[in-house]
């Protein structure tokens, strides 16, 4: 029988800190959330076109989780935090909504997806006039979908006083997100050797990453969400921003998605669906590459200014992705267990504690 979560967290190694976080995020900030959730999901269903209201209500019903994990990325700042959720959920859910009509509505044209993802570098920058995203797209009218979304989140990008600071940082790590979306998802006779062609040409600056660690790392959104806490801060520094983007970019980043392959593994070999962890040589380079990811996320976690929280980030990412139904279901809980030992208890702790609150969520 699962123990009560305050039990967990009393009998765990966490600091003071890291179980007030947790507990603020449990009880607090995920029905934040999932009120906001609501608010878009009506928004969603006005949508006059058939086919962008079922994706736009799809994306939010089976990858709300992407919402609830980056919220935490508001917790550590109390001031800023309804309009960091406010943002985080708009900009994921921008982000889920494009990857459902660039995935699950039959089309793969790269054009029309890069034209739809123009919508991301507009709504990162506060005064930019909307455009026609849907301009080469199949399917047109959102009833202002996508326009809502993208002024909900210049409206908040607007009140951070440090966002002019981390501005050209996360600008970089929207366009390897946009790069990454619409190489993935053309024809699949083209899709390997143009994604392998664009990570190449970016590797010589992250010596020992290979293509497909680079190319998983840009589809994480968490660094942009770091950034956009640290820019709630007054007065912040380059140097600061750069530190970050060194913790988060791409190794962070990396694990995240890694992490999210590692779990779906079956899932997409019956579906014949793109995973970056199959194109490692054998089961047991994956998981020295994983494990590697582990390290060096923790490494340079500590030399940012939220050295502590980005080290609960790593742990909670493990925990997440590790304490998944199908981890067990597959017969992968040794192979976890692995990866939980590299992390050390702070990782296992979280783990258990997350096993517990799966069942609220």
């Amino acid at each position: 029988m699962e123990q009560p979560l305050s039990n967990l967290a009393c009998n765990s190694t966490m600091s003071s800190k890291q179980k007030s976080l947790l507990f603020h995020y449990i009880f607090f900030t995920l029905r934040q959330v999932k009120r906001m959730l609501k608010q878009w999901e009506g928004e969603a269903s006005l949508a006059v076109d058939d086919e962008l209201r079922k994706q736009a209500l799809n994306s939010m019903h089976w990858k709300d989780f992407h919402c609830q994990g980056g919220a935490v990325f508001a917790v550590p700042y109390p001031e800023w935090e309804t309009l960091l959720l406010r943002l985080i959920v708009a900009y994921q859910t921008l982000c889920d909504y494009l990857d459902n009509l660039c995935d699950r509505a039959s089309c793969t044209d790269g054009a029309a997806f890069r034209q739809l993802h123009e919508s991301l570098k507009d709504a990162l920058t506060p005064g930019a006039p909307l455009q026609e995203y849907y301009s080469l797209y199949p399917y047109q009218d959102d009833s202002g979908y996508i326009a809502k979304l993208v002024q909900e989140c210049q409206d908040c990008l607007q009140e951070l006083p440090s966002y002019p600071v981390v501005y050209d940082d996360v600008i970089l790590l929207a366009q390897l997100y946009i790069d990454l979306q619409v190489h993935k998802h053309i024809d699949l006779e083209q899709r390997e050797p143009v994604l392998i062609n664009w990570a190449e040409q970016h590797l010589k600056s992250y010596s020992g990453v290979l293509w497909q660690e680079f190319a998983a790392a840009s589809g994480s959104t968490l660094a942009v969400f770091a950034l956009w806490g640290l820019a709630s801060q007054p007065g912040i520094t380059k140097s600061e921003c750069t530190e970050v983007m060194q913790a988060y970019f791409p190794w962070i980043c990396g694990l995240h998605i890694l992490l999210d392959y590692f779990i779906d593994q079956e899932e997409d070999r019956q579906g014949g669906d793109l995973n970056f962890t199959f194109y490692y040589a054998s089961q047991q380079e994956m998981m020295e590459r994983l494990k590697l990811f582990i390290r060096e996320s923790h490494k340079n976690a500590v030399l940012c200014k939220q050295g502590d929280f980005a080290k609960t980030v790593v742990e909670g990412l493990l925990a997440m992705y590790l304490s998944d139904r199908k981890v067990k279901k597959l017969g992968y809980h040794e192979m976890a267990r692995d990866l939980l030992s590299q992390s050390g208890k702070g990782a296992l702790n979280t783990y258990r504690i997350c096993s517990v609150v799966r069942q609220f969520l």
